[in-house]
């Protein structure tokens, strides 16, 4: 496989107020920020996507369950390596992440610590050990 571009789509109640958070945690402003989509840069390549429930709701419909219905049940999880986590954890408290598990050496050889979004998405700010 060699795909040029991945984006990673989070479905989300509140665009703007996930907008405002992920500003705040990558101390970052979003590449694209339209009504239904707002598009954060991760590195070359990667990008992570916001996208309203609502949207995805239209564009899908009746072919998926609608995401709205987990409430906070996390769909899913953002792995971030990064040179300095501590600093992301900080910021991502700040912007009001639910710590879930802190900071701490893991099994698989990385030092982690888990978050929860204002959507119940859990990200982790990790380094190797």
């Amino acid at each position: 496989m060699s795909a040029s571009k991945v984006h990673f789509i989070l479905y989300v109640q509140d665009q703007a107020r996930s907008t405002v958070f992920y500003s705040a945690v990558l101390a970052s402003n979003p590449s694209l920020n339209v009504p239904g989509m707002t598009e954060f840069i991760l590195t070359d390549g990667c990008v992570l996507g916001l996208m309203p429930i609502a949207g995805i709701n239209r564009l899908l419909g009746d072919k998926i369950k609608d995401p709205s219905l987990a409430g906070e049940i996390p769909r899913a999880e953002i792995y971030l390596y990064l040179p300095d986590p501590i600093v992301y954890i900080e910021r991502a408290k700040s912007a009001g992440a639910r710590e879930l598990s802190g900071f701490e050496p893991r099994s698989w050889g990385d030092i982690a610590g888990y978050y929860a979004d204002p959507d119940g998405h859990v990200l982790a700010f990790a380094r190797r050990q």
